[in-house]
C-alpha cells in the first residue's frame, strides 16, 4: 500500500456517542496510515466528548446541518488540507475499518475516481431491510437507465474518492440533501470513472438511522427520485464534460 499519499477518513456524526467509540479505535488499528476527522453536526448528546477521548480531530458544527452538508465539511477540509484521497465512513458502526482499505486499493489499482464499497456484488450475510432493497433496485436501475453504468449499491456512503472528485466536490455549491444516486449519475455523466467492490457491512446496533420512521423514507425517495431525473436531464448530450 502507498503510504506516502496523504489520505483522509471522513466520518459524519450526530447523537452518535454510543457507536463511534469502536468506530474509531478499529481506524486506529486497521487503517493506521491514514488521517481521521469527525465532523459533529452539532450533537446532543457527548459525541464530541468520545471523540477527543481518542485523540481524534472534531469539528462542531454551529447548528444542525444535516449529513450531507457535514459531509461536505469534511470534503471542504480534505482539499484545504490537500489531501490526495478520502474515504467515507459512518460513526455507527455499520461500516467496518478493516474493509476501508479494500477501497484505497481498489482505487489505486483501478485508477478510479471514486470507489463505492458493495453490499451486493457479493452475499457477505449483510441483512437489508426490505425498503431498503427495493429503494437500491429501484435506483440501481435508474443508474444504468439513465449512464448506461450497472452499480449494484448506488446508496452506499462507503466510498472512497480521489484528489479530483475532493476538489470537485468541496467547490460544489449545489451538493445535494441525499449524495447517493443523483450524485453517481452526475459524476458518470461528467466523464468521472466510478468502481464498485464488495465489501462487509454491519446493521445498526444502537440509535436510530436519518432514515428511520414513516415520513423520512417517503421525503427520500422521492426527493431522490425527483433529482435524479432533473440532473439526468441537466446532463444529457454533455457527457465526459469534466
Amino acid at each position: 500500500m502507498e503510504k506516502r499519499n496523504k489520505i483522509l477518513v471522513i466520518i459524519p456524526a450526530y447523537n452518535e456517542a454510543k457507536n463511534i467509540g469502536p468506530v474509531l479505535e478499529s481506524l486506529k488499528k486497521e487503517v493506521f496510515y491514514a488521517d481521521v476527522i469527525v465532523i459533529d453536526d452539532h450533537s446532543t448528546d457527548s459525541t464530541k466528548e468520545v471523540v477527543e477521548k481518542n485523540n481524534i480531530k472534531c469539528i462542531t458544527n454551529v447548528f444542525n446541518m444535516r449529513y450531507a452538508w457535514t459531509v461536505q465539511t469534511g470534503i471542504k477540509y480534505a482539499e484545504y488540507h490537500n489531501y490526495d484521497y478520502a474515504i467515507f465512513m459512518d460513526a455507527d458502526g455499520q461500516h467496518l475499518a478493516s474493509e476501508a482499505a479494500k477501497l484505497y486499493d481498489t482505487m489505486i489499482n483501478t485508477n478510479s475516481d471514486i470507489v463505492i464499497g458493495s453490499r451486493y456484488l457479493k452475499d457477505t450475510g449483510y441483512k437489508c431491510p426490505l425498503f431498503r432493497k427495493i429503494g437500491t433496485k429501484f435506483f440501481a436501475g435508474l443508474v444504468r437507465l439513465f449512464t448506461g453504468k450497472k452499480i449494484a449499491d448506488p446508496l452506499s456512503g462507503f466510498q472512497c474518492i480521489n484528489k479530483k472528485v475532493i476538489d470537485f466536490w468541496s467547490k460544489c455549491g449545489n451538493y445535494p440533501e441525499y449524495p447517493d444516486a443523483n450524485l453517481i449519475i452526475e459524476m458518470l455523466l461528467r466523464g468521472y470513472k466510478i468502481t464498485e467492490t464488495p465489501v462487509k457491512m454491519k446493521n445498526r446496533e444502537s440509535g436510530a438511522s436519518m432514515h428511520s420512521g414513516i415520513w423520512k423514507p417517503i421525503k427520500y425517495m422521492t426527493t431522490q427520485f425527483y433529482t435524479c431525473i432533473v440532473t439526468f436531464v441537466k446532463y444529457i448530450g454533455k457527457r465526459r464534460i469534466k
